[in-house]
């Protein structure tokens, strides 16, 4: 070694990312990259003892929605104090770039209806200094990170920015309309973009309630900017979307895409209560699609999609009853102290919900649970709200309320959607075994008030190599491959993901037996005093981005060597 390290992790376990088993080594660390794996005599300018410590790759998150909040915040929580290092956004053909002045609150209105981030916030946060991708792109360069950041052309944004009110109003784009488009999602991705993502799913709708700009695109639009990509040649199609009785035509259209692109493609995998086996049809086309060359994954999860009620968060059952309307517009101290008062609590009880979809969403008592401390992703059926209150010869409602009252009314209740059909994770664990599958959906930075499933990494290390009871595990080197290089190495990213001699030096240096989510906090960080559910873990001794701790036993050190990616560059 010519030099001192200027970083040394001495005498940890280390899981290096490749799926191999773990070995014991040092790791020296010299200008941002990983440059020894074994034994280092030399002294570090810093050194962490990682005796009985866990070392491995910083995760890669391939699905977040950070794309307001990294260009307020330098801090991409809550996946940076949870082990990821680097992010990709612009997800599910959501994001604010390209944009024309005049349609600001155009985009604001798509990702608060589809990524459930209040307008009020983006209003206050989003500088809009930008209008064409690249110059978005030059903003998020100019800042820094406690991550690395990268991002992707989103569909509706570019319907909008070409179109207009016709390309909200999903009017057929003509050929003129599809030429642009296809030329600025190839400036995109030549500016750095690492792909180009779309939304073909109903349930994606704008804060007015309306379809997003993308939904039902005609598949010549579609086509021409998969010619773009493949002219590239480089960054990936991502898509969410429905399928039901149409999977054949849609599938039909994402292998095509796929094909004329001769670029990868991903599309979400969930299993759905709805058609509790699509999920198994559609990994089954999959296989069929790349046995004959195409490159599609199923983006999965490693627990369920789920909502967590309370009367501080965004949705509680009792949200559509008259009564709540005395509570909706108080802050939680005021609102808990008014709960506490037994005539209230029984009126809320008695009132029946708005309507009947928000009744059977909010009031779903068999698949609604307490959440626990630690909280529990995949309970037993038999300890649900419905089950307990049978028990107990009382109404579910009674239960729901006295435990949303709980920790001075800030109780949680999780409600998982979807990967739970069956009452278990089963169908989780055959997805994780796949080979065409990547881990991925945890949507950080959205769904701030209702979800936080930005966590999904951190449980799926812990609940499928360590801690499930009601089915098998995975190996804890195959699943740190799927959070590390197997998410790198599908956005085009070939310098982290492993830890190996000229690898960047992104690491996670984990206490394993102690590592364990901690329960779900509001906080009131966001621009305007915006609430926000943060969720942190214990067990984190360093996460290391660059060579630099940012966090250190769950503190932020302040250090900032995160940056924009670009893809190409």
């Amino acid at each position: 070694m010519s030099k001192k390290p200027d970083l040394v992790i001495r005498g940890g376990t280390v899981i290096d990312g490749s799926g191999g088993p773990a070995v014991d080594a040092d790791v020296a660390v010299s200008d941002g990259q990983i440059i020894t794996v074994g034994q280092v005599r030399e002294v570090g300018t810093d050194e962490i003892d990682a005796r009985g410590r866990l070392v491995m790759p910083g995760f890669v998150d391939v699905h977040t929605h950070y794309d307001a909040q990294v260009t307020w915040a330098n801090q991409i929580t809550p996946s940076s104090c949870n082990g990821v290092t680097t992010v990709l956004m612009g997800n599910c053909g959501v994001g604010f770039a390209p944009v024309r002045s005049d349609h600001h609150d155009m985009l604001i209105s798509l990702m608060e209806g589809v990524e459930d981030i209040p307008e009020v916030v983006m209003n206050a946060g989003l500088p809009w200094t930008w209008s064409s991708f690249p110059d978005y792109l030059d903003t998020l360069a100019a800042r820094q990170y406690d991550v690395d950041v990268a991002t992707q052309v989103p569909h509706a944004a570019l319907r909008v920015f070409v179109m207009g009110e016709r390309g909200a109003n999903r009017e057929e784009a003509t050929a003129e309309d599809r030429i642009e488009m296809a030329r600025l999602a190839k400036g995109g991705i030549l500016a750095g973009a690492f792909g180009f993502s779309t939304s073909r799913l109903l349930q994606h709708r704008t804060a007015k309630g309306e379809p997003v700009p993308s939904y039902g695109a005609a598949e010549a639009e579609l086509a021409e900017i998969a010619d773009a990509l493949a002219q590239v040649g480089r960054g990936w199609i991502q898509v969410v979307g429905d399928y039901g009785d149409a999977i054949d035509q849609e599938f039909g259209l994402l292998t095509r895409l796929a094909k004329r692109s001769q670029r990868p493609l991903t599309l979400t995998l969930l299993q759905k209560n709805s058609d509790p086996d699509q999920w198994r049809d559609l990994l089954d086309r999959i296989a069929t699609a790349n046995s004959d060359g195409l490159q599609i994954t199923g983006q999965i999860r490693g627990r369920p999609t789920s909502t967590l009620l309370g009367f501080e968060l965004s949705e509680n059952p009792f949200l559509g009853c008259a009564s709540w309307q005395e509570l909706a517009s108080l802050d939680i101290d005021a609102r808990v102290a008014m709960l506490r008062d037994p005539n209230l609590r029984a009126r809320l009880i008695a009132e029946p919900g708005r309507n009947s979809a928000q009744i059977k969403r909010l009031r779903d008592w068999e698949r609604i649970f307490p959440f626990g401390d630690p909280p529990q992703y995949e309970p037993d059926p038999s300890t649900s709200v419905g089950a307990e209150a049978r028990r107990r010869g009382i109404e579910p409602a009674e239960l729901a309320y006295d435990l949303l009252m709980e920790n001075d009314g800030r109780g949680i209740l999780y409600h998982p959607m979807t990967n739970y059909a069956g009452g278990d994770m089963a169908p989780v664990y055959e997805m994780l075994g796949h080979p065409n599958t990547l881990i991925g959906l945890g949507d950080g930075g959205a769904h701030v008030g209702i979800m936080c499933d930005a966590t999904d990494m951190v449980h799926t290390l812990t609940h499928w190599t360590r801690d499930r009871t009601r089915g098998p595990r995975h190996r804890i080197e195959e699943v740190v491959r799927r959070l590390t290089s197997a998410n790198a190495e599908a956005i085009g990213l070939h310098d982290r993901g492993r830890i190996a001699a000229s690898m960047r030096a992104d690491i996670n240096v984990v206490d394993y037996e102690a590592l364990q989510l901690q329960v779900p906090e509001v906080r009131y960080d966001l621009p305007a005093g915006g609430k926000r559910l943060l969720q942190r873990s214990k067990g984190f001794d360093a996460t290391i981005v660059a060579g630099v701790s940012v966090w250190r036993h769950g503190e932020a050190t302040g250090a900032l060597p995160g940056r924009l990616l670009r893809s190409g560059h």
